[in-house]
């Protein structure tokens, strides 16, 4: 069963969030007021509500050497998408980390990269080498 996602998360700055997500992104605006907004980002809603201030500390956890967020959210697309938001980003001067190769050669294969909102959040993108295997155990 294909299904969407909604997350709902705190934001400084309503205007910064938009321009990030429907501007750099490319995603699409929703509904929403100047104190709150929806996000559509590939199919799955954001809200991100005016909240002012907030404490935003995580910690990192590693996987296959490299040193990832334990707290992030992402999307999984499919690689020319992957390739061609990736490819945007660096020509936009957009800080984009762990561009990295997961469990290569064995099944969960997938591309990932990162990347740090307005807010702090840490949005990652994937692709997988075979989509079949999104839930496979290693």
């Amino acid at each position: 069963m294909k299904a969407a996602f909604h997350l709902a998360l705190p934001c400084d700055d309503i205007k910064k969030t938009k321009e990030f997500y429907v501007d750099i992104l490319g995603a699409s605006q929703g509904r929403g007021t100047n104190t709150w907004i929806d996000i559509n980002l590939y199919g799955n809603q954001l809200t991100f509500t005016n909240a002012g201030s907030f404490n935003f500390d995580f910690k990192n956890y590693r996987l296959s050497g490299q040193v990832l967020p334990s707290f992030h959210f992402g999307v999984i697309v499919d690689t020319e998408t992957w390739g061609k938001l990736y490819t945007k980003l660096f020509s936009m001067n957009i800080e984009v980390t762990t561009e990295v190769t997961f469990l290569e050669n064995k099944a969960g294969e997938h591309i990932s990269f990162f990347v740090t909102d307005p807010d702090g959040y840490k949005v990652e993108f994937k692709s997988f080498k075979d989509e079949e295997e999104i839930f496979t155990n290693v």
